[in-house]
């Protein structure tokens, strides 16, 4: 039980990214299981995940008429 507990908060910052359907999710996977057992690799995997993404909305075509 106390190994579960340890291995989801190490990957933590990965659960986050995938629960936010973070476009980078596997950016921040990656530097969390190479980088991550170094409190700094685990901070800035945390901090990636929980940036807020912005989708692009499409862009309205204005017509314009020339009278």
């Amino acid at each position: 039980m106390l190994a579960i507990a340890a291995v989801s908060l190490y990957f933590l910052p990965s659960i986050v990214a995938t629960g936010r359907h973070a476009p980078h999710w596997l950016t921040v996977f990656l530097l969390n299981l190479f980088l991550g057992w170094s409190f700094i690799g685990w901070v800035v995997a945390m901090v990636m995940a929980c940036h807020p993404h912005h989708r692009p909305h499409a862009h309205r075509v204005q017509k314009h008429f020339v009278t």
